[in-house]
């Protein structure tokens, strides 16, 4: 009889875990008609989170693309160099940075700089009851909180991504210039040859997607803490765990997708 109770707790205790963030991400939707309404929405912490996700991220991404450019053009060189092909670099450091690496690793830059940053912002405010304060007032803490976060960074990853795609191909095109011996008006035009704009907006659209994921994973760790300091800390880790594993897991299903369709 104590088994099958615990047994019940058990499945009881799991499905409870397993519908708070569905119920999570369902209040965070219920919100989203705010956006029609600029007056409610909190511009001044828009703009904060703005510059948190995107101005203060900008050089460690443009440096992080451009090294990850120069390692996928060395690689290259040296497995293409077997078969003489080195004029294929090109085409191997576009595609690569433009529709995989480039999205994905600001993706991950962002989840240690904003994700984390989210939980513990959050987690601290529930702490201090502020949340409890919000809710007597009457206001949706979901909207309050999430939609400035969530604003910020389907505005920030895509121009983060646009940025840090260039400084990728920027640093594809030092070794392809200097240890490959390609001129660079010969790099460049073999770089527009083989690139389109779909390549670019398949791309940008992935981080579309990896905003929404970082932004609710960490919304939701702080959400969900504990009422106390270590319950902050561990919220923040929890962010930045949760945030990688669901950004893989959404790139690898958004380029199974693009396979289906041609890309």
């Amino acid at each position: 009889m104590t088994r099958e109770k615990s047994f019940r707790t058990l499945i009881r205790t799991l499905g409870e875990r397993t519908m708070e963030p569905i119920v999570f991400i369902g209040r965070v939707v219920s919100v989203l008609p705010q956006l029609r309404n600029p007056r409610r929405l909190r511009l001044r912490e828009t703009l904060y989170y703005l510059d948190l996700c995107g101005a203060k991220s900008l050089p460690i991404v443009l440096a992080i693309c451009f090294l990850m450019g120069v390692v996928m053009a060395v690689n290259g060189q040296i497995q293409l160099s077997k078969v003489g092909q080195e004029i294929f670099v090109v085409d191997l450091v576009g595609f690569a940075v433009l529709k995989e690496f480039g999205p994905l690793m600001v993706a991950l830059i962002a989840t240690g700089r904003a994700g984390s940053a989210f939980a513990a912002e959050i987690g601290t405010m529930k702490v201090d009851e502020e949340i409890s304060a919000l809710e007597t007032m009457g206001i949706t803490p979901e909207a309050y909180l999430v939609l400035p976060k969530l604003i910020a960074m389907l505005i920030a990853l895509p121009l983060l991504t646009v940025l840090g795609d260039a400084a990728g191909l920027l640093g594809g095109m030092l070794i392809g210039t200097t240890t490959m011996g390609i001129p660079v008006p010969t790099y460049w035009s073999r770089t527009l040859e083989v690139l389109d704009y779909m390549t670019f907006l398949l791309g940008a659209a992935k981080s579309l997607v990896f905003a929404v994921v970082v932004t609710l994973a960490g919304c939701y760790c702080g959400f969900v803490a504990q009422n106390d300091a270590l319950g902050v800390g561990r919220a923040a880790t929890s962010a930045v765990v949760a945030s990688i594993f669901l950004v893989v897991i959404a790139d690898v299903i958004i380029t199974i997708l693009y396979s289906f369709i041609g890309y």
